[in-house]
């Protein structure tokens, strides 16, 4: 007998863990879900087990020990366990029938129909499966009139959902639908079954694998069954996967199967759905991630939970910071909108205990705390002026103003387009010109938000075949109204065929959102010299597009030490001593080293200061001092570590 395990991880320490390689519950899936030991569900912050009733307590006892050993004694109490008692009923499925219980022992009415659906009317977007569920209501009473269950049990699924879009939220209100409607009987215990079906180098060990999962699928009591088989994209006319298919329907009598691959375009869905089609009816569904409007609607409803609710303004940077966290690759749909609302709401917290006034409003300058920092908000143009060297840059930018206001005079010539190409090496100022153009573009009316999504080239390329061109247009929805700006985009281009032929398909997306889009969406594509020109050479379509380019030379010595400068000024007391030993440092660096492509420029002058004050504040606190005064001593200790001392050697290697 089974009993269901719920490891629950308390929030605010899920914060601290979120840098990690991986999340607590990934850790924890790793080491527990093997042998008696299946995992039923998971999201970022619980995860739930099915664990045979003789090892249930000793094996809450192993992942507490685990846990203590993993991130120590003091977070145990981050950690806290849940369960659910099996169905004990003699009788198979008799006790769904009757009143049962909640948590604190008060009678309530057995799970109908009319609770899934509400369960269902509060689903934001899945407009494909909400129609799935009421067609199931529909043909439930001929079904059952007839006892015709089998015919639909023969029936079988294809979610073409992403990671962290509710696939499980949706397996389960499947079960429940299921069951209400006795078109099969589900078992209380685990009614949701999750299994990734591994495509690796080694076939003969992935169809072992698969053989295992269909074991378990077989000799499961009866569920919903998700297989995904999103690693068997481009394999799906194989004989491996043919023979998959027809053992998983010969053991999954007893069970609705949903076979899982990831948000795919409609021509690669349609081929996987002839492949499957071979051994069983298919029915096809399509769960496009949250567009903003949906996104808007989950938050939305998530403040409400907390009192709280958002200004207009502020949404944008509630926006930005969810824009934020897919370039960083941590967005996984509905966790990281609840995480980002709960993290919001907890600042606010703070605020009102340090007396903010209004504590049901999170206006603008909540919002930017979301986003990790306090932008400055003076003009574009004049945080424009202040940036060290780039004047060739500022003039560019300065005609390109002056095309737009005389393109708004009345009578005036048609809009430019205003997609870029901004060339340099790292460091030359590249993102923060993009950052600080968004907000001159919003000042004179160009773009509706102004903010910047950032992005590499390689985040437009899925992992499988079919979800490139779906994720491309999605990142490009999100940056409607503002500046989309794709660093080292020559990437797009540039690696194996394989992925290479994902670049070409993210580019010809972005070729029709920047055409379709152009007066709502400024693309600005980043990168070395020689590799975008032959990024646009390749694709004549891309160049034609984007009318400017902006060039961002290296630095001089003198500017860096100019960079220096003004980041120590800005923070710091600075002893007398310390500019002319800085200025000596920046002068003897060689052509070799400045002009070198790992050269970082402005970015290694940040990385110089910040060594130069972690040195100083070390000193300060064991000289007891209460102010941390930047001196030469403390950037020559910074400049002798490996990744600065290239003026000591005589030949300069470029090594760093």
């Amino acid at each position: 007998m089974k009993k269901t395990l719920r490891i629950e991880l308390d929030y605010n320490w899920g914060l601290t863990r979120i840098d990690d390689a991986k999340y607590p519950v990934e850790v924890l899936k790793d080491k527990f879900v093997k042998g008696k030991i299946e995992k039923i569900s998971e999201s970022y912050l619980h995860l739930t087990l099915a664990v045979d009733e003789n090892d249930y307590e000793k094996t809450k006892n192993k992942i507490s020990t685990f846990f203590a050993q993993k991130y120590g004694k003091p977070n145990l109490s981050a950690l806290s366990f849940s369960d659910c008692e099996p169905n004990t009923d003699d009788e198979s499925g008799k006790s769904q029938d009757k009143a049962h219980s909640d948590n604190n022992g008060n009678s309530k009415e057995p799970h109908t129909i009319d609770d899934t659906l509400e369960l269902v009317n509060t689903l934001v977007g899945a407009q494909e499966f909400k129609s799935l569920i009421k067609e199931l209501v529909a043909i439930a009473p001929e079904v059952v009139k007839n006892k015709a269950q089998d015919v639909f049990m023969s029936q079988s699924y294809l979610f073409s959902v992403g990671d962290g879009c509710g696939l499980t939220t949706y397996l389960e209100i499947l079960a429940l639908a299921v069951n209400d409607l006795s078109l099969a009987k589900m078992t209380p215990i685990a009614p949701v079954k999750e299994y990734k079906i591994k495509m690796t180098d080694k076939p003969k060990d992935d169809l072992n694998d698969a053989s295992d999962v269909i074991g378990k699928i077989e000799n499961d009591e009866a569920s919903v069954i998700c297989l995904d088989i999103s690693k068997w994209i481009d394999k799906t006319d194989s004989e491996d996967f043919k023979k998959l298919l027809k053992d998983v329907q010969k053991a999954s009598e007893n069970h609705v199967i949903v076979f899982r691959v990831p948000f795919v375009d409609k021509d690669v869905l349609c081929r996987i759905e002839n492949s499957l089609e071979d051994v069983a009816y298919i029915k096809t569904l399509s769960f496009p991630p949250f567009d903003r409007a949906e996104t808007k609607e989950v938050a939305k409803r998530d403040f409400e939970k907390y009192g709280m609710k958002l200004s207009d303004n502020a949404w944008e940077y509630f926006f930005k910071r969810i824009a934020k966290e897919k370039s960083d690759g941590k967005f996984y749909g509905l966790n990281t909108i609840k995480k980002v609302v709960k993290e919001s709401v907890y600042k606010k917290y703070v605020a009102v205990a340090n007396g903010a006034k209004n504590a049901t409003l999170i206006g603008t300058n909540d919002a930017k705390k979301i986003c990790g920092t306090l932008a400055d908000e003076s003009e574009g143009m004049a945080q424009l002026d202040q940036l060290v060297g780039c004047e060739k840059i500022k003039a560019q930018i300065e005609e390109i103003i002056a095309q737009i206001r005389l393109s708004k005079a009345e009578n005036g010539p048609e809009r430019p387009c205003l997609h870029m190409r901004f060339v340099g090496n790292p460091g030359t100022g590249k993102t923060t010109v993009a950052r600080i153009l968004g907000k001159i573009l919003k000042e004179k009316g160009v773009l509706r938000i102004g903010n910047l999504y950032e992005y590499k080239g390689r985040d437009f390329c899925g992992q499988y075949i079919g979800e490139t061109a779906p994720k491309t247009s999605g990142m490009c929805r999100d940056a409607y109204g503002s500046v989309l700006f794709i660093d080292e985009a020559y990437s797009l281009y540039r690696g194996d065929d394989n992925m290479r032929d994902y670049g070409v398909e993210a580019i010809d997306t972005l070729i029709s959102e920047m055409e379709n889009h152009k007066d709502d969406l400024v693309v600005i594509m980043a990168g070395y010299t020689d590799d975008m020109e032959k990024l646009m050479d390749a694709n004549r379509g891309l160049k034609s597009r984007m009318p400017y380019t902006i060039e961002f030379p290296n630095f001089t010595r003198e500017q860096l030490f100019e960079i220096y400068k003004s980041m120590s000024a800005k923070k710091f007391k600075v002893a007398d001593d310390l500019y002319p030993v800085v200025q000596k440092y920046f002068e003897n660096l060689s052509d070799d080293v400045l002009n070198s492509k790992k050269f970082s420029n402005a970015r290694f002058v940040r990385n110089l200061f910040e060594r130069t004050w972690a040195k100083a504040a070390m000193r300060s606190q064991l000289e007891g001092q209460k102010t941390v005064t930047l001196c030469a001593v403390d950037f020559n200790n910074a400049a002798s570590e490996k990744d600065f001392a290239f003026q000591i050697e005589k030949k300069i290697k470029l090594g760093f």
